[in-house]
């Protein structure tokens, strides 16, 4: 089974904002992620908590499938959106589910 390579920034916003997709290539992705203080698992976590905190569950179609390469299995994901809806609020976690489930399924 080959792995799904899901596009990147320049690839997706390039034309609109080059400006911002190109920080987010090589800013964010290439050097906050790959700073050695967090594990790629780790910050993975982490985002997928703060994407659900701040309501903004239409980039977990990206980050959902980011985690589960970084070695986050879907019973921690589902686990980790049900954990968030004490600290996050219920519909910001019903709203993740939502996403999840759809993200889950076409994979």
């Amino acid at each position: 089974m080959t792995e799904k390579t899901q596009p990147g920034p320049r690839e997706l916003f390039g034309d609109v904002a080059p400006a911002l997709a190109g920080y987010s290539e090589d800013v964010l992705f290439g050097q906050a992620w790959k700073s050695p203080e967090l594990s790629p698992r780790d910050r993975s976590l982490v985002t997928v908590a703060s994407l659900i905190t701040s309501g903004s569950s239409e980039q977990l179609t990206f980050h959902l499938p980011l985690a589960k390469q970084n070695g986050v299995t879907e019973a921690e994901l589902i686990e980790t959106i049900t954990h968030m809806a004490f600290y996050a609020g219920w519909p910001k976690a019903m709203s993740a589910l939502t996403v999840a489930r759809e993200v889950f399924r076409s994979a």
